[in-house]
């Protein structure tokens, strides 16, 4: 008997839904392997992982997982051109020392790439600023500003402006609200870079 896919955090799983099955997929940052585990089981994909935390890494190897000990910002470099059908990096890139550089790498290596980022142009965080004069916490950023791992936070339009830059073609966008619901994006983002908490992008050099 086929066993119900289990319920996995609401960016993860529209990014597994983009990924076509028995693909080869490289997922930076993966935490403690929760998509590619998903995606081994459910879509027969061929996944590694890097991740920086030890305790995370040791966690994906007890389920079997390929994941190695890495830095998205300086072991991307290592990766040949085309490398991989998808690279997939969630809620990672606000968190990278270098994220043009880190991007410019995620889709030279893979032909496809899928990443979901927080998005400070959200109407809690402005509001929070206009109002409180402090640095805002939501559910997707939910990290005091002297505990987050954030350095470098940007809005749906920023990171659009920046794809623009690098000649990297959206080819889809999904923009969430705070309970996961999806907020209409329009090719320039539109009332997502107001409305939406969070935002996933389907990725491909022109």
């Amino acid at each position: 008997m086929n066993r119900t896919p289990p319920m996995i955090r609401v960016d993860l799983q529209l990014i597994a839904d983009m990924i076509d099955p028995s693909s080869r997929l490289l997922d930076v940052g993966c935490g403690d392997g929760t998509l590619l585990s998903y995606l081994a089981e459910f879509k027969q994909v061929d996944g590694r992982g890097i991740e920086l935390s030890m305790a995370g890494v040791n966690e994906c190897v007890s389920q079997g997982l390929s994941v190695i000990q890495g830095d998205a910002d300086t072991d991307l470099n290592d990766y040949p051109d085309g490398a991989f059908d998808y690279v997939v990096l969630s809620q990672t890139l606000q968190a990278t020392h270098r994220p043009r550089v880190v991007l410019e790498n995620l889709v030279r290596i893979g032909r496809n790439t899928i990443l979901s980022l927080p998005n400070f142009g959200y109407w809690k965080v402005r509001l929070g600023l206009l109002m409180g004069g402090r640095m805002p916490q939501t559910d997707a950023l939910p990290d005091h500003w002297y505990e987050t791992p954030n350095i470098h936070l940007c809005t749906i339009h920023d990171f659009l402006a920046l794809c623009d830059d690098l000649g990297i073609a959206v080819e889809r966008a999904i923009a969430l609200d705070s309970s996961g619901s999806p907020v209409r994006f329009s090719a320039t983002g539109g009332c997502a870079n107001l409305m939406a908490a969070q935002a996933v992008f389907h990725l491909r050099n022109h």
